[in-house]
């Protein structure tokens, strides 16, 4: 998940551990499954996806294009299925060992664009907090 941002920033046990100023919130879950190449092609994707105003106020630039700032929170909970009982089950979610990686290659292959980023924790209870712009949000997957 992709949020546009005016800030944004994330705290383990009360100290700020990642922070940017105007660009992008991402929250990042990682499926049993994924690899290497669905981890390039949503940075690669994330990196030059159109959703920040130009002169106009239209959607038509890229957090490149506005020089913002990525930061990447990596979330499982992203991978729940809330379809049956009250609980929500993980079993989508790529186990810790497999995730962390993938995480860390992904966060690796935004500042490789030229993207300032920053990070949670991996694994950690984190506050996250943002001011959203607009707000604009998007689900993207890649397959």
């Amino acid at each position: 998940m992709v949020q546009r941002v005016s800030r944004a920033c994330v705290r383990v046990d009360g100290v700020v551990v990642g922070s940017i100023e105007a660009g992008m919130l991402i929250l990042l879950g990682v499926l049993a499954g994924d690899g290497e190449g669905q981890a390039a092609r949503l940075a690669q994707r994330i990196g030059r996806f159109r959703f920040f105003a130009d002169a106009d106020g239209r959607m038509n630039r890229s957090v490149l294009e506005v020089a913002g700032g990525a930061l990447v929170v990596s979330q499982f909970t992203l991978a729940a299925d809330g379809r049956k009982g009250r609980r929500p089950s993980f079993d989508k979610a790529a186990p810790a060992a497999e995730a962390e990686p993938l995480y860390e290659r992904f966060v690796a292959l935004l500042a490789e664009q030229g993207i300032p980023t920053a990070t949670g924790r991996f694994g950690a209870q984190m506050e996250v907090e943002l001011v959203g712009d607009g707000p604009v949000t998007f689900v993207l997957e890649e397959a």
